[in-house]
């Protein structure tokens, strides 16, 4: 890195239900040591998107200044994710002549170029670019790096993901007026994956699913590049707001309800086993049955991977992700997730967890957390690759190495 001296990336996750803020201190040899933690519940999002600007300022204050006490640091950039139903992607694929025939970074760049332009609506940008394979003259069989190789013709193949212009500018704002910088903005399901997916599960094809709080994310992986990203609009709001309705009971007890006694598959409940549900108002608790719970929450999960599976049959990946399904994601965490998804899938399912980080790691190791700590490892390897450099995601501050972003592109 350009100083040897070790110095802090910072990840902001502001989610529908929760807003997370995790200090990582990163040394000059690439070790990142978790070293501050905070959380605070988050008011003025709505299914990933920003509906109240007040309130989300409020909600991302009180997690940074947390995380900034527990560190013993002053926070002023971070990494930040994004996720909503406006979110769009498409392959897409480019084609340039070599010019000196033998690839060189400008030739990379130029295909780049040509594969990311295509036509997108006013209302959307572009968010990512992500190689998945390139092709040199006549030869079918794709390569991860062709700097260096001989040729006359390169073609890349690559993953463009697009979001809505106002909903990345209402998450930068809220971050500016918090007196931060934004250095990055990343796709929530594409940090999630950096956390928890490895890389024999991308190489054999696999689909990772991050449950959240206001939307289900979906990335889809074969031979170790990203094929396919999606967004659902059911998670564990609607879970929440499914047991609040059924049970008769205020939402935040059903969100208590929910996390403790929940279970997606009626079979793993005894029969004799019941719960206490706080009634609205001035109204007594009363006893009901734990398997009732699970009649509701189950319903809802198994639309939601009936809707995920018509996405996989739509994209042509049910039968390319051999190493199956990763959940992951604070709405996975529930008992019988698991096996009710093997069932309705008819795939290998997984639960995830993030990994890969030192310090605080037990408190995060945790499927709520794959998205922050996957937005902290996305820094960690910008800043590795840009020598300690950074750039605003509005574009400006600095220029960044074009290899160090196709590095990172391909680790996602």
């Amino acid at each position: 890195m350009a100083n040897d001296q070790a110095h802090n990336v910072v990840a902001l996750d502001i989610g529908t239900c929760k807003v997370v803020a995790l200090v990582g201190e990163l040394a000059p040899d690439g070790a990142l040591e978790m070293v501050g933690i905070g959380e605070h519940p988050s008011h003025g999002m709505k299914r990933g998107v920003v509906v109240n600007i007040e309130s989300t300022v409020q909600s991302i204050q009180r997690a940074v200044e947390e995380a900034e006490l527990m560190a013993g640091c002053e926070i002023d950039s971070v990494y930040v994710g994004i996720a909503g139903s406006h979110v769009r992607s498409l392959n897409s694929k480019g084609v340039v002549p070599v010019r000196d025939r033998e690839v060189c970074d400008q030739d990379i760049d130029r295909v780049i170029d040509t594969a990311k332009a295509m036509p997108v609506p006013a209302d959307q940008q572009v968010l990512h670019v992500l190689p998945q394979e390139y092709f040199i003259d006549n030869n079918e069989e794709g390569v991860k790096d062709p700097l260096g190789m001989s040729g006359v013709r390169l073609e890349a193949k690559v993953h463009l993901v697009t979001c809505a212009v106002n909903a990345a500018q209402n998450i930068e704002k809220c971050v500016r007026r918090c007196d931060l910088a934004v250095n990055d903005i990343i796709l929530e399901q594409l940090a999630s994956s950096h956390a928890t997916l490895s890389e024999d599960e991308r190489n054999l094809g696999v689909c990772l699913v991050d449950i959240g709080g206001g939307t289900t994310d979906i990335a889809a992986f074969t031979d170790g590049a990203i094929r396919h990203t999606a967004v659902i609009p059911i998670a564990g709001e609607q879970v929440t707001n499914d047991i609040a309705m059924a049970l008769r009971t205020p939402t935040a007890h059903a969100e208590k309800i929910k996390v403790r006694d929940a279970c997606a598959l009626t079979e793993l409940v005894s029969a004799e086993d019941n719960i206490q549900v706080p009634g609205v108002g001035d109204r007594p608790s009363r006893e009901l049955s734990r398997q009732a719970l699970a009649e509701v929450v189950g319903a809802r999960y198994e639309e939601l991977f009936t809707l995920i599976q018509a996405e996989l049959r739509r994209g042509g990946f049910e039968e390319t992700i051999a190493s199956g399904m990763v959940l992951t994601g604070g709405g996975a965490k529930v008992e019988g997730l698991v096996p009710l998804a093997e069932e309705i899938l008819h795939m290998p399912v997984r639960l995830a967890a993030p990994c890969s980080v030192t310090g605080l790691a037990d408190r995060v190791r945790v499927p709520a957390y794959a998205t922050a700590v996957g937005l902290l490892l996305h820094g960690r390897e910008q800043e590795m690759r840009e020598g300690g450099r950074r750039r605003s995601f509005g574009g400006g501050l600095v220029d960044i190495a074009q290899r160090a972003k196709r590095w990172f592109q391909y680790r996602m």
